[in-house]
């Protein structure tokens, strides 16, 4: 585990709201959630970073572990003097929001975490991306990558969505990129998850091709105040085509009104 890094990060909504921290995708930037930040942001001081070597924050040398995606979560916290805020954490960083809600839960107050797993194999899987990324570049897996963050459905209804998303993740740096990987081969958070306390939004796409439902039902049986939400026609990235779902289930969770349905 690296000394947390000081990471690129925009906030939107009222100084004294309560806070929400984003956590974003591999491959991805803060930009994926301009589309709900007018809502999300209408009550909450809203807080959103770019990963290491994501978007404008700087790359640090490898390796790195999930439990650095955590670290630099509280890290910014401290930054800002936020003792607790709400997580929401999507694919890579809802793995980090996991971490935190299980090795610091005095400093979440609501979890939602979406497309995201406590232990995503194959690992071999993993090894390979990180190796091609390393000698070919990010242009390697940019299609790949996009692709899997809509449906192909909503891709081909907005080829100019799709060519935004392929060139955020070729901007990447690559040896970062191959660095989580490399984090996410070695996760194991499945024994982290009764450690969490902080009532918990379990969000997957009904579309996503990256994280069986497996997974999802996994953190569902292993988080006592978990409960599920399936977004029909989401894909990885399901805030991208479902976003007035998402934005409903996340602040009916944040707010406490009950179960949300999409």
């Amino acid at each position: 585990m690296r000394a947390p890094a000081r990471l690129y990060h925009v906030e939107d909504g009222p100084p004294d709201g309560p806070v929400l921290l984003v956590a974003d995708a591999l491959g991805s930037t803060l930009d994926v959630w301009d589309g709900q930040v007018p809502s999300l942001a209408a009550g909450h001081r809203v807080v959103r970073f770019d990963l290491r070597g994501h978007g404008r924050s700087p790359a640090s040398p490898g390796p790195y572990e999930i439990a650095d995606v955590g670290q630099d979560i509280l890290a910014l916290l401290d930054e800002l003097a936020i003792d607790e805020a709400d997580l929401l954490g999507i694919s890579i960083g809802g793995m980090g929001a996991l971490w935190v809600a299980a090795h610091a839960p005095e400093r979440v107050r609501r979890l939602v975490v979406c497309a995201t797993s406590a232990r995503l194999g194959p690992s071999e899987g993993w090894a390979a991306r990180a190796a091609l990324v390393r000698r070919s570049g990010m242009a390697a897996v940019a299609d790949a990558v996009a692709a899997r963050w809509v449906t192909p459905a909503y891709a081909a209804a907005h080829p100019e969505l799709l060519a935004e998303l392929r060139a955020m993740v070729a901007a990447t740096d690559p040896e970062a990129y191959a660095a989580w990987c490399g984090a996410i081969e070695r996760m194991d958070l499945r024994p982290d998850l009764g450690l969490i306390r902080a009532p918990t939004l379990v969000i997957a796409g009904g579309e996503d091709p990256a994280i069986p439902m497996d997974d999802i039902a996994e953190l569902g049986a292993g988080i006592g105040l978990a409960r599920i939400a399936i977004v029909a026609g989401g894909a990885h990235l399901p805030n991208l085509e479902r976003g007035a779902v998402i934005e409903r289930l996340v602040l009916d969770h944040l707010d406490g009104s009950g179960e949300a349905r999409p």
